[in-house]
């Protein structure tokens, strides 16, 4: 049998066959498509039973029903996140769906700090500036992040890894979640309400699921709590962050600095070559235009090593399908259909 994957990235591909052929050897064949799966090329997946996909394909409807004519039963996530999947109506199809729910905290908690940290000492801006032997420090100062307050909105695997990094750093814990975590209690972190957080914290970094209760967490009246000196770090789910009040905010001079490694309309952009076109998303362009804002490409996860357990995790989903099992995985089954 054939499955095949969309979405692969070039450094991607060569973990994912390795972990495919430490699976199935000669038992299943993969096919690795550097294209996103939408309406247009869901046609593709005819005669495939298994369609590996990733947060920057679109699963709707419509995509689900030409994948189901075409005789895919399995769609098989390789990522967390799956709010680009139609979960409901992948359940009337009788699809199975399943996700990564967990790989390396410690490459989005890394990378979130690394977003921090360049836009605080404006790392880039020196980069560009050194590289053209302008070796001027006008601009470019930053602070001692020490004694500071670090916000962290959602405190699971990734949001206390990054609260490690936050203490080791000396700086004072606030954090915001559904339930208190035992871990970042004993590193001294103390649980507020979203609107003391945003108040007090001279970091906030967004580590929370993309859901109808967490969509646009970051609207206008979130902004005006925040102090007018404050960094703000996405690195989750671009839907979290009403962009139209983050420009507004950033126009009126508030914000000291704004790390994204996700956008809000980032599908059909990111993981892709727009540098011969135009760039018609008006509200991307205008952040790009901020020089006290860093945007980067949803590379948060791209490690070597959470690649390699996303790997293997989507490739313990697919031995799970074909051996007829559900799991902690496993989203929606026609096993488990009522």
């Amino acid at each position: 049998m054939e499955i095949v994957a969309y979405g692969v990235q070039s450094d991607e591909e060569p973990l994912l066959r390795a972990a495919f052929d430490r699976a199935f050897a000669d038992r299943h064949r993969l096919r690795c498509l550097s294209l996103f799966l939408d309406q247009d090329t869901a046609p593709t997946a005819d005669g495939h039973d298994v369609v590996l996909c990733g947060v920057n394909d679109t699963l709707d409807a419509g995509v689900l029903r030409t994948l189901a004519a075409g005789g895919t039963r399995m769609i098989a996530q390789r990522a967390t996140g799956y709010n680009n999947i139609d979960l409901t109506a992948a359940r009337e199809l009788g699809l199975t769906v399943a996700r990564v729910s967990s790989y390396s905290p410690y490459a989005v908690a890394e990378f979130a700090w690394a977003l921090a940290l360049a836009v605080d000492r404006r790392i880039v801006r020196a980069a560009h500036r050194t590289r053209e032997f302008d070796f001027r420090l006008a601009g470019l100062m930053g602070r001692d992040l020490h004694g500071r307050t670090a916000g962290v909105v959602g405190t699971g695997k990734i949001g206390t890894a990054f609260a490690r990094i936050a203490h080791g750093f000396g700086m004072r814990l606030l954090g915001w979640d559904a339930a208190e975590n035992p871990d970042c209690l004993a590193l001294g972190m103390r649980y507020v309400s979203r609107e003391e957080l945003f108040a007090e914290a001279d970091l906030v970094s967004l580590h929370v699921p993309l859901m109808e209760s967490t969509h646009h967490l970051i609207d206008a009246a979130a902004l005006a709590l925040m102090k007018d000196d404050a960094l703000l770090v996405n690195s989750s789910r671009g839907g979290l962050i009403d962009t139209d009040a983050l420009l507004d905010t950033l126009r009126a001079g508030r914000l000291r600095g704004v790390g994204l490694d996700v956008y809000e309309e980032e599908a059909g952009l990111f993981f892709l070559d727009k540098s011969l076109e135009v760039m018609t998303d008006e509200r991307l362009a205008r952040l790009m235009t901020f020089n006290n804002v860093l945007v980067t490409s949803h590379q948060a996860y791209f490690t070597r090593e959470a690649v390699e357990q996303i790997a293997a995790t989507t490739i313990a989903n697919v031995e799970d399908y074909f051996a007829g099992r559900t799991g902690a995985n496993t989203l929606v089954s026609p096993a488990t259909t009522t």
